[in-house]
């Protein structure tokens, strides 16, 4: 039986994979930080928590990685940990550089101490790509991050690559683009208006702030990117591969798709705020998928209207479970 390593079990992309793996008959390992606060709420939505087997280790601590891939002994290790929310890494540039940046190099240092013979994925972005030098964004496009995580993503891109090149280790990066759905933690635009959208429409809140409505993203479905991947591990040779859909639209046709969806007008309901932008803005990000349809046969599944439905049917079950709860019946 194949033994898959998922460091950020517990995020969007961990339980999605994790979901994905077990169908494919893998024995999953899941890294979790020892710390009380960890949530399984994700794992247990998908109904996968007792399938999985959770082992503490911690991103900042090589001796404990270590330990986890000597005890385990995974053929594949998928490093997803992160401090993954851009807007925090202004506030919080260290933790975000030594978990996301130096997480990486963590991971691949403790695998070759193991002397195992694993594959690794590595979880790039991007928003190593920032300040766009070419309208569409491929592998061979230069990289500008313009904040604190893009930077720290684009250390631990380029160490794997160099892990690859200097030891001769099957270590690749999936440079995903913007990736959503309804196990979108609240931080993100997407989540924060379809979260919104299902509390307007049970009457517990009256709009929504949000920053930048011009700035544009290449949004996936997050249940289509992992496919990928798994898809990179399972080549003859590592190689870095751009997921995208090669769409992008703006934050405000977010809101018109979401708020549509529901017979409302997010011009009722949208605020702007502009303490809300980002320090260093990235304005758009589209991606050029071509290399991994042609070698790895994947393209996106799900468009941006039906992720966006998906999310907030699911946001108003949750927003009217919690009203049920609160009131002691039953309102599904």
């Amino acid at each position: 039986m194949t033994t898959a390593l998922i460091t950020g079990i517990t995020g969007q992309d961990g339980a999605y994979l994790a979901h994905f793996l077990l169908q494919k008959g893998y024995r999953v390992v899941g890294l979790l930080p020892q710390r009380s606060s960890t949530s399984l709420w994700r794992l247990d939505e998908l109904k996968i928590t007792e399938k999985v087997r959770l082992v503490h280790g911690d991103m900042t601590d090589i001796s404990s990685l270590i330990k986890v891939i000597k005890e385990n002994r995974p053929d594949e290790i998928y490093n997803l940990a992160a401090q993954s929310f851009v807007g925090v890494s202004w506030k919080q540039p260290l933790l975000t550089c030594k978990v996301t940046g130096l997480g990486v190099l963590h991971v691949l240092e403790a695998a070759r101490l193991s002397n195992s013979p694993c594959k690794i994925y590595q979880a790039s972005s991007s928003e190593m790509f920032g300040l766009v030098q070419q309208p569409i964004q491929s592998e061979f496009t230069p990289f500008y991050p313009r904040s604190p995580y893009g930077v720290a993503k684009l250390f631990g891109h380029w160490m794997t690559v160099n892990y690859r090149e200097s030891y001769g280790m099957f270590a690749c990066s999936g440079i995903l683009f913007n990736h959503e759905s309804p196990l979108r933690s609240l931080h993100f635009v997407t989540r924060k208006v379809t979260d919104a959208v299902a509390r307007i429409v049970c009457g517990v809140q009256r709009n929504v702030k949000l920053g930048n409505l011009e700035a544009r993203r290449d949004w996936g479905f997050a249940g289509d990117y992992v496919e990928a991947m798994w898809l990179m591990l399972q080549q003859e040779q590592p190689e870095d591969f751009v997921i995208a859909t090669g769409r992008a639209v703006d934050v405000r046709y977010l809101c018109e798709t979401a708020f549509r969806y529901v017979g409302l007008d997010y011009e009722d309901y949208v605020e702007s705020e502009p303490a809300l932008f980002r320090p260093a803005e990235v304005d758009v990000l589209i991606g050029d998928s071509t290399k991994a349809k042609s070698k790895l046969g994947w393209e996106a599944k799900t468009s941006f209207e039906e992720m966006i439905h998906m999310m907030v049917e699911a946001d108003l079950q949750r927003v009217r479970k919690q009203l049920a709860s609160a009131k002691g019946t039953d309102l599904s």
